[in-house]
């Protein structure tokens, strides 16, 4: 049996710790400063959830709010409704946002671009040319660094590329501690003019150390998963976005359904499962099955739990 990836054992024990009452310290402010020298941006604030973290940024945007067709997070879409933004969706290629669609669309001055690292968990987003052609066309980047936080190659949840990066640090997140998220910016200006959200999206200073703990290893929890994706890729044919980095695997499939409903009876988990169906915003708009790696424990990660996925998926016919 496999399991659900949960917050650590260390993580956990400082939290408790602090819930009673046994160490005082201001981790809010020492977490926010870890978040600083993470995402090389000049302010951050701590808040109650990925999803408050993406209502601060939406709540500061004047213009349009441009999401992907797919590979997105659905968040998006709903908050931006309910702040009344005018919503543009451009077109991606299963997920990967290609500045040369922007082009397409009529977009109004002071808008913005909320997308996630990953498309769709599966494959890296080129941040590099999203924001030379945004910095270009006075367009905000911001990026949901929920997966991609702590990229040893700098490419991913890097404020030199994105101006606004924020994150989930709810389970199974990469940084997971059950509840949070954060919000950073080199523009004081966004902090300045969402201040209302900011109260309503305050979190405890429980949270905010177990949040300040799971940074030191944030680095290295991502490093694990994208490793373990690379390794099942290695074996699997067909899958989306095979030659990019990710921390799941698509694999598209006409009876996506079917298969999926055998492989969670043999792939079993102690919670919740890591094997879901497409098409789906989250993921991709086509029939598909998705092995949420990024779900499971990282001891589960090593390669004889990814051989045991492997063997799984040849006798369904996958390899």
């Amino acid at each position: 049996m496999f399991k659900f990836k949960t917050p650590s054992q260390q993580t956990r024990k400082i939290m408790s710790e602090v819930a009673l009452g046994n160490i005082e310290d201001n981790f809010e402010e020492k977490c926010e400063e870890k978040i600083k020298d993470l995402t090389s941006h000049e302010f951050a604030k701590v808040t109650s959830s990925g999803n408050n973290s993406i209502f601060i940024a939406l709540s500061s945007v004047e213009g349009d709010v441009i999401v992907p067709d797919q590979g997105g997070w659905h968040g998006f879409k709903q908050i931006a409704k309910f702040l009344n933004k005018n919503l543009i969706t451009v077109k991606t290629d299963d997920g990967l946002i290609n500045p040369n669609y922007l082009d397409e669309l009529e977009i109004n001055e002071n808008s913005a671009l909320i997308f996630t690292s990953f498309a769709g968990y599966c494959a890296e987003q080129d941040t590099k040319s999203i924001s030379k052609y945004c910095k270009n066309n006075n367009i905000t980047t911001i990026e949901d660094a929920s997966a991609g936080i702590g990229d040893k190659k700098h490419v991913l949840g890097n404020g030199r590329y994105s101006d606004i990066i924020l994150a989930s640090t709810g389970s199974p997140k990469i940084i997971n501690v059950g509840s949070g998220g954060f919000i950073s910016t080199n523009n004081d200006e966004i902090f300045k003019s969402t201040s209302l959200p900011q109260k309503l999206s305050k979190t405890s200073n429980i949270i905010s150390s177990g949040i300040c703990l799971e940074l030191d290893n944030v680095e290295k929890n991502l490093e694990v998963t994208l490793n373990a994706t690379e390794h099942l890729k290695k074996y699997i044919p067909n899958t989306l976005h095979s030659k990019k980095r990710g921390v799941n695997i698509i694999i598209p499939n006409d009876n996506a359904k079917e298969i999926s409903w055998n492989l969670k009876k043999t792939l079993t988990t102690d919670k919740s499962g890591f094997i879901t169906t497409c098409p789906n915003y989250n993921r991709v708009k086509q029939k598909a099955i998705c092995l949420e790696i990024k779900n499971l424990d990282y001891n589960c990660l090593k390669k004889e739990h990814l051989n045991k996925i492997i063997e799984n998926l040849k006798i369904n016919n996958l390899l």
